[in-house]
C-alpha cells in the first residue's frame, strides 16, 4: 500500500525506537514531500503517493532513522512565527533563543531607531526577526562563516528585510568603528567534553557554532570584553548561555565593570540570557 495513512503508520513504527515524536516526525516529512499541510494528511488518508513521492519519503525517513534533524531534512524551521531556511551550515533555531527577541523588543520600545549588531548570526534569525518587527532600526549581522552568511542572506530576502548589513567577521574583528545601542549574541557556549554533543540533533550541527574553550566561556568572555568599545552609553549587551553558566557569566560581566546585570529564564524556567548595561562614567 502506498496511501498516506499506511505510509505514516509504517514510518512512525520505524521511528519509534529513535524518536520521542515518531508520528509527528513522519507527518512533517510527508507534508514536505507532498507540499501539503498536516490537515491534508488527516483529510485524505487514503490518497495514494506517486512512485517518486514514495521513493523520496522512504529516503527521508531513512535519514531521520540515522538521526538527521527534521529541520535539515525539510530545510526550514519556524522561529518567532516565521519560516527560516536552515541547513547543516547553521544551528537549528530553538524556542530558547526567542527570549533574546523578547528582551530586545522590550528595550526597543524606548528606542525604535536603535543601532543593533547580531554577533554570530548563523541563519540570521535574531537580526532578521528584529528588523522585521522594527523596520526603522539599523542592523548589522556578522558571522565568521561565509556559508552561514549565505543562508542568512537568503532568509533576509525571504523575510523582506533587505537593509540588514551582513559582514564576515570573527566577533568584532572586521566591524567598522561604530557604536551600538544593542549588542546581541548567541555564541558557542558548550564545553568540548559536554555529553550533550553526542545526543540528539546537536550531533549534526556545526561544531564551531556550539563549542568554546574554557568550559564553554571563551567566546562569551571575548564578546563581553570587546563590546565595551562598541556600546553607546547605557547600551545593552544580551548574551545567550548555558543553563548552568549563570553565575560564571554574571561574574564576567561584573569583572568588566558592566552595570544592571540580570539573568532571565527561558520558557522552561532555566537561566538562559544575561543582559547588562555599559556606562563608562
Amino acid at each position: 500500500m502506498t496511501d498516506i495513512q499506511s505510509n505514516l503508520t509504517e514510518a512512525s513504527t520505524l521511528l519509534t525506537a529513535s524518536s520521542d515524536s515518531a508520528l509527528l516526525d513522519a507527518e512533517v516529512i510527508l507534508c514536505y514531500v507532498l507540499n501539503q499541510s498536516r490537515s491534508h494528511l488527516r483529510a485524505w488518508p487514503e490518497k495514494e503517493l506517486s512512485a517518486s513521492q514514495q521513493h523520496l519519503f522512504s529516503k527521508l525517513i531513512n535519514q531521520r532513522l540515522l538521526g538527521t534533524p527534521i529541520a535539515y531534512i525539510t530545510g526550514n524551521r519556524e522561529f518567532w512565527s516565521r519560516d527560516f531556511i536552515v541547513n547543516s551550515e547553521v544551528l537549528i533555531p530553538r524556542p530558547d533563543t526567542e527570549l533574546l527577541i523578547e528582551l530586545s523588543l522590550n528595550l526597543l520600545l524606548d528606542n525604535p531607531s536603535a543601532r543593533i549588531i547580531d554577533l554570530g548570526t548563523g541563519s540570521g534569525i535574531i537580526a532578521i526577526t528584529l528588523a522585521a518587527e522594527h523596520p526603522d532600526i539599523k542592523v548589522i549581522a556578522c558571522d565568521i562563516s561565509l556559508s552561514a552568511l549565505a543562508v542568512a542572506k537568503q532568509n533576509a530576502l525571504r523575510q523582506q528585510t533587505p537593509l540588514i548589513q551582513f559582514i564576515q567577521s570573527s566577533w568584532f574583528k572586521n566591524i567598522p568603528n561604530s557604536k551600538f545601542d544593542l549588542v546581541i549574541s548567541n555564541p558557542p557556549y558548550i564545553a568540548n567534553n559536554d555529553i550533550h554533543l553526542s545526543q540528539g540533533d546537536v550531533r549534526f550541527e556545526p561544531r564551531t557554532a556550539l563549542i568554546a574553550d574554557d568550559c564553554g566561556l571563551k567566546d562569551i568572555k571575548s564578546i563581553i570584553n570587546t563590546a565595551r568599545n562598541y556600546l553607546n552609553q547605557n547600551g545593552t549587551l544580551l548574551i545567550e548561555h548555558g543553563f548552568e553558566q549563570q553565575d560564571a557569566v554574571q561574574a564576567i560581566f561584573s569583572h568588566f565593570k558592566y552595570r544592571q546585570i540580570k539573568t532571565h529564564t527561558d520558557l522552561s524556567g532555566n537561566p538562559r540570557v544575561t543582559t547588562a548595561q555599559w556606562n563608562s562614567k
